[in-house]
């Protein structure tokens, strides 16, 4: 059995962006950033990375179109990559295709009337 699934989760660097392709087919890209923390030689360490998702038409395309700058969100989809030409060298691409978008942005997923709860006040 072969699988290529990819999840990340992170915020976006700028706000979703519409393209269209060379046939006028419209696509969202997005801009991920997600960080990676260690501890070398008791001090801390972090890398970002930065990921390119691709979404293409439909009601998941319309949902990401309203996703911006800052939305801290899980993004499920398939690694898929293609190569290029510029000037004379090949550029090797690797996108996520999202099939699943989820926002994680705390203070939207409470409800109306709940108040968002102050870090410092949970047990643990």
């Amino acid at each position: 059995m072969y699988q290529n699934r990819v999840t990340l989760i992170g915020f976006l660097g700028k706000d979703a962006e519409e393209r269209f392709t060379k046939s006028e087919a419209a696509y969202i890209v997005l801009s991920i950033a997600t960080k990676n923390s260690w501890k070398k030689d008791n001090e801390w360490q972090s890398r970002t990375e930065w990921h390119r998702a691709i979404i293409w038409a439909g009601r998941l395309a319309e949902f990401a179109k309203t996703l911006t700058k800052g939305t801290h969100l899980q993004i499920e989809g398939e690694l898929r990559s293609h190569e290029y030409q510029k000037d004379g060298a090949t550029c090797r691409v690797r996108e996520i295709h999202a099939y699943s978008i989820l926002k994680l942005d705390r203070a939207e997923r409470q409800a109306d009337d709940e108040p968002v709860p102050d870090p410092e006040d949970v047990p643990f």
